[in-house]
């Protein structure tokens, strides 16, 4: 691993880490990480959390933003209109925000936790 890349992953870390901490100073429920990379096409890791109501989910997709804008990652936020399940997509990085029940329905954290190979077993 080169010095560069070092310095890349450390960043990566430091960002995810303030991530967390921005939706943990929110209340946010439930916070998980999983790592995707080498799993997902599209991003290198994928942030969970769960929130009591949509105005919390919002609050918390905003704080998001504003952890990434200080990244200078840009942040866009789907799901608003129904709001039980928002995603702030930062790129390299999901942000899931669910309410309970909605994050219970889908069950991203089994489906993307699962070791290779496993995630299409019941």
């Amino acid at each position: 691993m080169t010095t560069q890349q070092a310095v890349k992953d450390e960043e990566f870390e430091v960002m995810t880490a303030a991530l967390v901490g921005a939706l943990e100073d929110i209340k946010a429920q439930d916070v998980l990480v999983i790592d995707v990379r080498g799993r997902c096409d599209f991003a290198d890791r994928f942030i969970l959390a769960s929130g009591r109501s949509d105005r919390q989910l919002k609050a918390m997709a905003k704080s998001v933003s504003v952890v990434a804008h200080e990244y200078d990652m840009p942040a866009k936020i789907e799901g608003l209109e129904a709001a039980e399940w928002l995603l702030v997509d930062l790129g390299n990085v999901i942000v899931h925000l669910f309410l309970q029940e909605a994050r219970e329905s889908f069950q991203l954290e089994r489906l993307w936790s699962a070791p290779r190979g496993d995630a299409d077993q019941s």
